[in-house]
This record gives structure tokens, sequence and C-alpha cells, in this order.
């Protein structure tokens, strides 16, 4: 679940963030503004050539991001999320399509048209740390003022604001090589900061610092990004990261977008199996389509005629993949099962972490988890039964592989 509280629905107004809602404002006649656009993508393609063979790295991929918007670009490697972002910086050329950053055309394919990076109104936060080894931090900071040419006063109180901001102004006269790398990385944010720009791109920037500094900068860059209300476009493959940070997250396969929606929505509601198993972990079962109502379907399955939900226009007789998230199960002892998806079965293993349990258990034949936050684990080997309610069983198209 987002730390931003992004709203479990599947309209399309829901995914404007809190704070895009809050740019709206009323005209004379009292009607609703729609929030200013930051970046503007549309039908963009970039493709390239591997051992001669053409590659579709980005897919006809059209998105909005709003004023004040945190976006994430979610998905595995060879996905397009970072070649869609350095096409948004300008430092890769699409094919065709169009990019507008705040409301300015930057590329477009028809008209030819293509800004360099520092014509774009936007700044960027690389995976590694890109900092000048011969400059102080403040200098690395100052860097992108002095190629816009701000004036030198205010570019000094500008830089001492934003070391402030990030909690390394007592660092401003230290070199990248006396820094840890969380220092290091809060230059890269402070720099990225400095020049106010509207749009921020983020190339996987926490991917290079151990675990408990990753989650304190997640919580500081969410911080940073209501006060400063910038819009940002994120890149990760870390689904948790996307969770915690985006309004909105993107997932990407195979340069296309898979789904598009608040975290919530993408957890709990995925638009595919590729998406079910990037997003978090999924038990599934194959099996055929044998009745359809709306909204609901049941399915033949190893485990019985389960019945779901199903938001996917399905018929009778499709292939489909009932998932269902570990959470969602629960155990039981045989006198609280249900006659209704409930099914007997064997412990394999238990693995504890703290906040909660995750009991591997075997169902005819079929290996299945369930994520218990209880501490009365039963034991390996031992028989019990795992109960899913049907408005956690979802039916999916059997028709892409795991990710």
């Amino acid at each position: 679940m987002s730390a931003r509280g992004a709203s479990a629905t599947a309209d399309p107004a829901a995914t404007l963030s809190d704070k895009g809602r809050a740019t709206q404002s009323a005209n004379v006649e009292g009607a609703a503004i729609e929030p200013l656009a930051t970046a503007e993508i549309h039908g963009l393609r970039k493709s390239f050539f591997r051992r001669d063979i053409e590659v579709h790295a980005i897919d006809d991929v059209s998105l909005t991001v709003a004023e004040g918007e945190f976006v994430v670009l979610l998905g595995p490697s060879g996905c397009g999320k970072t070649t869609l972002l350095r096409c948004i910086a300008g430092l890769e050329v699409p094919d065709s399509g169009t990019i507008d950053v705040c409301g300015k055309r930057v590329f477009s394919g028809v008209e030819k048209t293509h800004l360099p990076a520092h014509k774009r109104s936007l700044n960027m936060m690389f995976q590694s740390y890109a900092l000048w080894p011969h400059m102080t931090v403040a200098q690395n900071v100052a860097f992108p003022l002095e190629t816009r040419r701000t004036p030198k006063v205010e570019a000094k109180a500008r830089v001492a604001e934003v070391l402030a901001l990030t909690g390394i102004d007592n660092l401003a006269d230290s070199h990248p090589a006396q820094l840890s790398g969380g220092q290091q990385q809060r230059v890269a944010l402070a720099r990225a900061l400095v020049a106010r720009d509207r749009l921020i791109l983020f190339d996987e920037p926490l991917s290079n610092v151990d675990a408990k500094v990753r989650e304190q900068l997640r919580v500081e860059l969410v911080e940073m990004q209501h006060r400063l209300n910038f819009s940002a476009i994120y890149v990760t493959h870390d689904q948790v990261e996307a969770m915690e940070l985006a309004d909105r997250v993107i997932v990407l396969e195979h340069g296309r977008i898979a789904q598009d929606a608040p975290p919530a929505v993408v957890y709990d509601r995925p638009a595919s199996r590729y998406v079910a198993n990037f997003i978090g972990n999924a038990n599934e079962v194959r099996g055929v389509v044998c009745e359809v109502s709306p909204g609901d379907v049941a399915v033949d399955t190893e485990l019985g005629k389960l019945s779901c939900s199903a938001d996917t226009a399905l018929r009778v007789g499709d292939a489909v993949v009932v998932i269902w998230r570990p959470e969602f199960g629960t155990l039981v002892s045989a006198s609280e099962a249900e006659v209704v998806h409930s099914w007997e079965a064997k412990v394999h293993a238990s693995l504890f972490a703290g906040a909660h349990t995750t009991v591997v258990v075997e169902v005819n034949g079929l290996p299945m988890r369930i994520v218990t936050s209880g501490r009365d684990i039963p034991d390996v080997d031992s028989v019990v039964w795992v109960h899913v309610p049907k408005h956690h069983l979802s039916a999916l198209p059997d028709n892409v592989t795991r990710p």
C-alpha cells in the first residue's frame, strides 16, 4: 500500500494525485479547470538493433503527469522504463511520437523537434551519483545554476536552502570521496532540486545504498516532494519502493504499458497475470471458465470449482489463471473450514519475518503461500485447512508468462 494513501479505485480521475487535484481552480463561471500537465507523452516509439534484431524498447507509449504528481515507472530489466525516462530527459532521440514538458513541445517526430536536455525545464537524478570528484558538495549542487547563468547571490542562497532541506548543510565544503553512499545520494538529490524545475526525473536513485538508508531516503523524498510540490517520474524495479512513493504506478512490459493505476489498484486488481506476478507475490491455479455472470466467473480448477471476480471480459471455455495474494488466505482448523474455497493442506515450511510469517503449504500437489501475522505457527508436516474468501480470488486470462 502506498504511503500516500492512494484510493483503490479504477476511476481514471483517481489517477491524479491529491496535490494535482488541489491545483484545480474555478473560473469565473465556477467550472473546475483541469490541473496543469507537467509532462505529456503521446505515441512514443523507440527501437534499437541488437545483433541485427530490432528491439522495440518503447512501443506506442502515451501518458500524462499532472502538476505535483509522483509517477513511478516499474518493471523488470529490459522492459523500457529507463529508455522512456531518457527520452523524456532528452538523452535519447525517439523514433516517433511527441513529448511536452510544462506545456512546451520538446520532441516531435513529425515536426523534427528535439530540444537538448538543458532546455527542457527538468532535472534528473541518476542511478550513479554522477558527482564531480574535484568539486565540493556546494559546488556540485550549484553546477546546474551556473549552466543557467543564475546570479551568484541568488545561486548561493538557493544552494544553502537546498543543502539545509536535504540535511547536508554541514557537508558543504566536503568532497564526494569523503562522503558515505547515503550522503552522496543526498547531494545528488540537492543538485536535482536546486534549479526549482517543475519536473524531476529519477533513474533508480536509491539502488546503490543499503536497505536501511534506502528506507530513510524514501521517507525524506516523499516529504520533500510534498513540501516542494514538484512532479516526479521515478524509475525502479523495486515493487516496495514503487508502492511507497507513487501516486500512480505504471507497469511496463516489453515497451508497452501493462497497467497504469494507483498502487492499491495495481496490487488488489492487477490487469494481467504479468502484473500480478511482478507486483508482490501471488498464488495461482490454472483453470477453465465454466460460468459467466456480470463481474464474476466460475472456474473449474484442480482445487474444484472456484467463484472469482473478473474485470476482464471472459467467456465460457477461456483458459484462465485464478490468483490471490498470500495475505488474503487464512489457516483454519477442520471445524472452521468452510465448504467453499477451503482446502486441506500439508505444511512444508514457515518463514518468520518479525511482523509476519509466511507459511508454505501444499494443496492437491500445488504449492501455496499464506502470510499470517499470528505467532501460533503450525508445525512442518502438520495438516491444516486453508480458506480464501471469494472476493479475494481473481480470474485473469492465461496468456502471458511469469516475468
